[in-house]
């Protein structure tokens, strides 16, 4: 990162001026919690810290003014006038609520992505955030973990180029730019991957897997200019990530370059304690010292740092040792990196930056035409047996729980959205059609009381039907028997994913599923439209949908964008970014499984890799699949040369033609796969895509440039000595609209 705003003398002159309190109040952060007291009232603790010079940033403000006050309290509480950072979590958009990161992801646009990103970044900055955590980068291949929902899938490329993509629509041209704020990558690293799919559960895995799966996200977000990191509550084999200085001062700084700033999760600090890593004392040490620079939430940097300094630590019961000048160290290296941040967003030239009503939020209606194409990208059409689109004159049964919802489609982590901003489906498809559709429950989203209780002590949108499920049912067949198509609308509650919301088994509701049966029977065309956070096992839903629509939580725009496809108003581009599984059992889930002896392909034994339980007939939707309007046909690839040497480049092109009578987007998907290696690789891993628009009968020739460094694994005993290799010999290339239907060629790289 370039220092662009001021020289670094201005941070060490602050710092030789500063006291150890200084210091260390420079590495606390707060919520705004209940906000500040200015009148006689009882100061809330948050005031008093801002008093005593005692808080570095403040997260969670809701309005200006509240930041500005708060700024004005901190200036008047700090001997040398140290200026605040605001930050907040902006998820999948700020006011204005985009799709689901996993949603987005499913769109495969980049430029899609930096769009919603920007945007939501002047939102925030129009309310004197200065940072925000996200982009949220942890790959998951597990719908078991409910964070699914706010990550990138399951793939290293396809989340590099979004955690790149992101950053940028953040920050724009540079740190500290008007009306964009500091992107901060999260959770780093691997929180995606825990054990049986719970949330803040550990990981144990090879160096060989973080370096080539997890890890790349992060290094694409730093190497396009990311200001900051927020590390993981969990542990990566057997180290805390909050006390895991070889991740973060090895890999993070010293092999990235990174010199932005690192911040702890919520009370992560505290809770390395419970992790085991030792009392207070220790666990405040080991966080310093293994590079997280601010503690969230709980204090214990504010509490613990001045005694350490003072004393050194000796624990020999814990194998963790620091002297006292070593700990002043660090905390001059903390607070350095505080104060370097802060002098990057122009605070310490101007505390008030961002703070004074300018530049304006964007244009509300701009943002929602915004969300509302993103919807309609981001949902993947799974299956149209000759269905879609429908005639505006076609008569809709909308039946089921999100019919007529606006609430479950902002999905987790909609901080600072409104329900009351979402146009519910049985709207959207109103004006679009003559008819308006006839609406019935017909399900509940939750059937099982234990969960039912369970997520109404978090405040759920869950409603459960007290009516019986015969008469629930009975309504809805005979409304279904009133139309020309039926369209149902299911899936999970925005409670149902998200953090904290890990499933066992990651499906439909039982009851949803007798109504899509009960639907089906009636023999009536049957839109079957899911609105989810993560992948859900569909299992026979989808035989016995004629139409099936994977919707996500759309945001304040979803229930539009989904009306916009059915109808026709918008062409279906959507491309799943996580497999999605037959039944819930087949968890955790990936395309890019390494090979093994015994392959579930060979039809010659039953001694194969799978299940005795899982039948071979149930629809499979691979990584990368989805289908649009028009039929799109792959001539045979074209390499330039089926032979080069390691430093040569090769270009492999393969010509697309839109075969029907509606425009279509295409993302052609190129996979590799090296059947000669020195360890287990992957059967197919992506390697690049492009995606193109297509007219109606246009054909177009894809270019894709290939070289040996796309080959390149890592081979590593450790973290710190792995080497990354390529193997000269035979590569196998596929390519094709995902990662199953693909053509193969074959290329040799000599040595």
């Amino acid at each position: 990162m370039r220092d662009e705003m001021m020289p670094r003398t201005a941070v060490e002159d602050l710092i030789a001026g500063m006291s150890l309190d200084e210091k260390i109040g420079q590495l606390n952060l707060l919520p705004a919690g209940e906000g500040l007291v200015t009148g006689a009232s009882q100061p809330t603790s948050l005031s008093k810290r801002l008093d005593a010079g005692q808080v570095g940033a403040i997260f969670g403000t809701k309005s200006l003014a509240s930041a500005r006050a708060m700024q004005e309290r901190a200036l008047a509480g700090s001997r040398l006038g140290i200026p605040l950072f605001f930050a907040e979590d902006v998820i999948h958009g700020h006011r204005t609520v985009f799709p689901l990161n996993i949603a987005l992801a499913c769109s495969w646009d980049m430029r899609l992505i930096e769009r919603t990103a920007a945007f939501a970044a002047a939102e925030a900055a129009a309310e004197g955030l200065h940072q925000v955590y996200g982009p949220m980068i942890d790959i998951s291949r597990d719908p078991r973990w409910g964070r699914v929902a706010e990550g990138p899938g399951e793939d290293a490329l396809l989340a590099s180029r979004i955690a790149a993509a992101a950053t940028r629509g953040f920050q724009g041209a540079g740190h500290g730019a008007a009306g964009r704020v500091a992107a901060c990558l999260k959770h780093f690293v691997a929180y995606g991957a825990p054990q049986s799919g719970r949330d803040y559960d550990n990981v144990s895995m090879s160096a060989e897997d973080l370096l080539e799966t997890y890890l790349p996200p992060f290094a694409a977000g730093i190497a396009a200019g990311a200001a900051s990191v927020m590390v993981a509550f969990n542990a990566v084999n057997k180290l805390p990530m909050h006390a895991n200085g070889p991740l973060i001062e090895g890999w993070l700084r010293g092999q990235q370059g990174f010199d932005g700033l690192v911040v702890s999760d919520y009370t992560g600090v505290k809770e390395l304690v419970a992790h085991g890593m030792g009392p207070a004392p220790v666990a405040v040490a080991r966080a310093l010292h293994a590079g997280v620079d601010m503690d969230m939430v709980g204090e214990d940097y504010l509490r613990e740092l001045p005694a350490l300094v003072r004393d050194g630590l000796d624990a020999p019961d814990a194998g963790f040792s620091l002297s006292a000048q070593r700990l002043s160290a660090l905390v001059d290296r903390a607070c350095r990196r505080v104060l370097t941040f802060k002098q990057r967003l122009g605070l310490l030239d101007d505390p008030f930056r961002g703070l004074g009503g300018t530049p304006r939020a964007p244009s509300r209606s701009s943002g929602r035409k915004l969300a509302r194409k993103a919807a309609a990208q981001s949902a993947v059409l799974l299956k149209n047996d000759g269905l879609l689109p429908l005639a505006p004159g076609t008569k809709v049964a909308l039946i089921g729980p999100f019919a007529t919802d606006r609430a479950n489609m902002l999905g987790t982590w909609a901080v600072s959205g409104r329900a009351e901003d979402v146009v519910p489906l049985d709207k959207a498809i109103a004006a679009l059609t003559s008819h308006a559709p006839a609406t019935a429950w017909g399900a509940n989203v939750v059937d099982e009381p234990w969960l039912e209780q369970r997520l109404n002590v978090h405040g759920t949108t869950v409603t459960r039907d007290r009516r019986s499920k015969a008469r629930q049912l009975a309504e809805a067949v005979a409304l279904a028997h009133s139309a020309d198509v039926i369209v149902a609308a299911v899936g999970e509650a925005k409670e149902h994913a998200g953090e904290s919301s890990s499933r066992l088994t990651p499906d439909l509701p039982a009851s949803q599923r007798r109504l899509i049966a009960a639907l089906a029977r009636t023999g009536k065309p049957l839109v079957v439209v899911v609105f989810a956070g993560r992948p859900l096992a569909i299992g026979e839903v989808a035989a016995q949908a004629d139409a099936l629509l994977y919707a996500w939580h759309g945001g304040v725009g979803g229930p539009e964008g989904v009306a916009d496809l059915i109808f026709g108003a918008a062409e279906p581009s959507g491309r799943l970014a996580v497999s999605l599984p037959r039944h819930p059992g087949e968890a955790p889930l990936t395309y890019a499984c390494d090979t093994t002896g015994r392959p579930g392909n060979d039809r010659f034994t039953k001694f194969l890799t799978g299940w005795l339980d899982l039948p071979d007939d149930l629809p499979t939707f691979p990584f990368g699949f989805g289908l649009g309007y028009s039929d799109i046909s792959y001539a045979a690839p074209r390499l330039s040369r089926d032979a080069v040497r390691a430093d040569e480049t090769v270009e492999l092109r393969i010509t697309i033609q839109n075969a029907g009578t509606r425009p279509a987007v295409e993302t052609v998907q190129l996979y590799a796969s090296d059947p000669i290696a020195r360890v287990t690789r992957p059967g197919r891993k992506l390697i690049d895509f492009k995606q193109c628009s297509l007219a109606p009968g246009q054909r177009r020739t894809v270019t894709f440039q290939i070289s040996s460094d796309q080959f390149r694994y890592p081979v590593a005993p450790t973290l710190e000595t792995a080497e990354w290799v390529r193997d000269p010999g035979l590569i196998r290339l596929h390519v094709g609209p995902n990662c199953r239907d693909t053509q193969m060629k074959e290329l040799t790289w000599l040595t």
